[in-house]
């Protein structure tokens, strides 16, 4: 056994016995079980430590590759930093009226406070660990792409372990210091705010620079993308960072503590103490079996295959940690909840299995629509006869990426209610979020290996070494993709468990279609989705346009920049990115806290029932929509610029170019931000149910 193995065997032994641990205790006695889930996120975010010192001491490469890095990290930082001030103002007003108006005063504000700190923390973390990795994997594929891929996704693994040790250790601590579930809930409101604010300003900062990259780079000017002289391609680099890995893992961060406490109040309400303690335990069982399943994404070094043969031997690596996590999660599952409860263990243990099989199926629909199968390959073709056939073409294959993954939530929904009801349907969401480790492992990964890619091609590597990028950076678009459909359907799943919770906590047996109110709220949380997409598909024009202009004027009025003698102005690109971003992003957060209020306040709590199931019924559909749309047509362009149909330069080309910049705000934007808003309308309405009761009886 070689000296590098042992610590991973010693990682993976601790995780077992802790496992072993939370399955097979004696008893229930609650202090000693949050003990044990204390244990496991505490032995993960000390894996992540022991990644980052490890990846502190990997080579950061030339000192081009390092300057260039150092752009890309000061100007995430600045842009993050920009973001939390505005966010803090918000965080402040939000934290007053709780503490006015929800019992028990003061402590669900500070839940509320508590929750936006760490969700803030996470995001800053995965952020800074991103923009050091993505150097270092830069200066690993100039020796193989093998060593490339294990820092790229150890970098990945730090955010998400970070992302995800953080949400259950505080959320744990927090059940041991206040007994009331609205602290709970006051916390992942907290988280809830941040994630809304991170994926939109993320979402439109990163999407306001790369459509203004593209648009006078690649489309006027005919340069390649990420070539040092555009001024806007560190800004672009820039938003990968702050969009793909900030934004998502506030994102996903918040879809974990929302399952997990939406399941703990109504495994409360069902089964009492041990009730809510079960989620906090399948949590803990689930982050050890991601750190285990992360383990194995260990790949030697095999040169000489052909691309193709290597992006299926990267694939292959990455599915093997998920397959074992996955495995592993179903036994200690199983073997937990016919431990610690006598009767509906088997009935709970379905639910986790229809949520582990929802969040498993989504992916391949996700791929088949969005990476190099046929649809993708038809999009592809149909851009030889310009952008309007291609633009007409991705829009239908979009709309029936949407079938597969609705009728899989539909069944999950179903199964679940059939075996445990309302609860079940919370325990099914937990399930498809127990393995986030190692989800968020992958999904860091891919902004890793674009930034490398990009870092690459900007220091003027060796071609091979930007092969190699480019080859890690294949993977990451998939794993991206992946990404985002799990998000948007455990978004779906979170939802119906919100729902499911504010029926409880508002004494609202039936909401019926029969009743103008409910209708009327039905028809609210349908117009919600549209007015919260058009602002943010707006903020991303206008930060566009902004970008563009400037780029025209850099190219236009800095001597030589065209010939590679001129010096860009990349600092005012990232600032008119950031200034765009935090302008339009306040708009849609405050609409989205202040129309279920006035809903609920105005008409009764059946409508607020109403408004949930509408914002749903469209914001679902629409997500998955405009997520596969930009990933289709993305990948449809580089199925051009890998030579077919003409290759770069052609009018196939130039016209995949135009899809893919509409495609680049729906996929990175738009469709990722509707998931968190319909997961913010249901906490909404929980929290502040008891107001809308009370200002009903006063009138």
């Amino acid at each position: 056994m070689t000296q590098k193995k042992v610590p991973f065997i010693v990682w993976g032994m601790l995780a077992i016995l802790i496992m072993a641990a939370s399955v097979f205790a004696d008893d229930i006695r609650l202090p000693d079980m949050r003990l044990i889930v204390v244990a496991a996120s505490l032995l993960v975010l000390a894996y992540a430590g022991w990644l980052i010192i490890g990846m502190k001491k990997m080579d950061a490469g030339t000192e081009r590759m390092q300057e260039l890095a150092d752009h890309i990290r000061r100007g995430a930082q600045t842009f993050l930093r920009r973001e939390y001030r505005v966010l803090m103002i918000f965080t402040a007003v939000l934290a007053v009226l709780l503490a006015v108006a929800i019992e028990p005063r003061p402590w669900v504000s500070v839940g509320y406070i508590l929750g936006t700190g760490i969700s803030a923390l996470a995001s800053w973390i995965g952020m800074s660990v991103a923009v050091r990795a993505n150097v270092r994997t830069a200066s690993a594929a100039r020796k193989t792409w093998g060593e490339a891929l294990i820092v790229a996704f150890s970098g990945g693994s730090i955010m998400g372990f970070s992302v995800v040790g953080l949400g259950l250790l505080t959320l744990t601590l927090l059940t041991m210091v206040f007994e009331a579930p609205y602290v709970w809930l006051g916390f992942v409101f907290g988280a809830t705010s941040v994630a809304l604010f991170l994926r939109v300003g993320g979402g439109i900062f990163t999407k306001s620079a790369d459509v203004g990259a593209d648009l006078v780079g690649k489309v006027e000017i005919g340069i390649p993308e990420d070539d040092p002289r555009n001024p806007a391609v560190i800004a672009d680099n820039v938003g990968d960072n702050v969009g793909d890995i900030a934004g998502m893992g506030s994102d996903l961060y918040e879809s974990y503590v929302s399952a997990l406490v939406a399941a703990m109040v109504l495994g409360q309400i069902a089964y009492g103490t041990v009730g809510a303690m079960i989620p906090l335990l399948l949590g803990a069982v689930g982050l050890l079996s991601s750190l285990i399943g992360n383990l194995f994404v260990r790949t030697p070094t095999q040169e000489g295959q052909t691309f193709e043969q290597q992006v299926r031997q990267v694939h292959r690596t990455m599915n093997r940690g998920v397959y074992i996590s996955n495995i592993l999660l179903v036994i200690g599952a199983f073997l937990l909840l016919t431990h610690f409860l006598e009767q509906d263990a088997l009935a709970l243990f379905w639910c986790v299995i229809a949520g582990l099989v929802t969040g498993f199926i989504i992916g391949p629909i996700t791929e088949y629509y969005t990476s190099e199968h046929k649809p993708v390959m038809d999009m592809a073709k149909s851009a030889q006869s310009g952008p309007a056939i291609l633009i007409m073409e991705g829009m239908g294959i979009a709309k029936m990426s949407t079938v597969g993954p609705i009728v899989v939530i539909a069944i999950a929904t179903v199964v679940a209610f059939h075996f445990a009801g309302l609860l079940g349907i919370a325990i099914a969401s937990v399930g498809m979020m127990a393995n986030l480790g190692m989800l968020l492992s992958m999904d860091g990964y891919g902004p890793i290996t674009d930034n490398a890619a990009g870092i690459a091609e900007m220091a003027e590597l060796e071609h091979e070494v930007r092969e190699r990028c480019e080859l890690l950076d294949a993977v990451g678009n998939t794993t991206a993709a992946l990404a985002k459909g799990f998000a948007i359907a455990s978004a779906a799943l979170a939802a119906l468990a919100w729902l499911a919770t504010y029926y409880e906590t508002a004494n609202i047996t039936i909401a019926s279609i029969t009743d103008p109110q409910v209708v009327a709220g039905l028809f609210v949380g349908a117009m919600m989705v549209y007015l919260f997409s058009a602002l943010t598909m707006r903020g991303v024009s206008k930060g566009a346009f902004a970008t563009v202009e400037e780029v025209r004027r850099q190219f236009r009025e800095i001597e030589g920049l065209l010939e590679g003698t001129g010096v860009p102005d990349y600092v005012r690109c990232v600032d008119i990115a950031t200034v765009h971003a935090l302008h339009s992003m306040l708009l849609p957060g405050i609409l989205t806290i202040i129309i279920p209020l006035v809903v609920g306040l105005i008409l009764n709590p059946e409508a607020v029932a109403g408004l949930l199931m509408g914002s749903l019924l469209v914001g679902l559909p629409m997500a998955i929509f405009m997520a596969n749309a930009g990933g289709s047509w993305d990948n449809a362009k580089k199925h051009i610029e890998a030579g077919n149909y003409g290759g770069k330069g052609s009018e196939a080309h130039r016209a995949s170019v135009i899809g893919d910049t509409l495609g680049d705000p729906l996929k990175d934007t738009v469709g990722p931000s509707l998931d968190i808003l319909i997961k913010l309308v249901g906490k909404m309405a929980v929290i502040f149910a008891p107001l809308f009761s009370i200002f009903i009886w006063v009138l």
